[in-house]
């Protein structure tokens, strides 16, 4: 049993604008220090595969055919054994 971890953000060269709203929020309460923010998701999934590489595959392909928005999205993505 795999499990992938997946962080899906937008691409730099797209708008943000729930992250722009977060970091205004931040610079209103006083937090001046944080220079830039980018609101993403993160997913989780459970994969019953044979070996590390075959999760991965199947992670990847996932990612890529339906949780990410190639266009305008990047991801990173991390799989493990538990």
């Amino acid at each position: 049993m795999f499990v992938a971890k997946i962080n899906v953000t937008l691409k730099e060269s797209v708008l943000d604008p729930q992250g722009q709203t977060v970091l205004r929020t931040l610079h209103d309460q006083g937090k001046n220090s944080v220079a830039d923010l980018r609101v993403g998701k993160y997913i989780e999934m459970k994969i019953d595969g044979k070996s590390q590489l075959e999760a991965e595959a199947l992670a990847k392909e996932i990612c890529e055919s339906v949780l990410v928005n190639q266009v305008i999205e990047t991801y990173r993505l991390v799989v493990e054994k538990i």
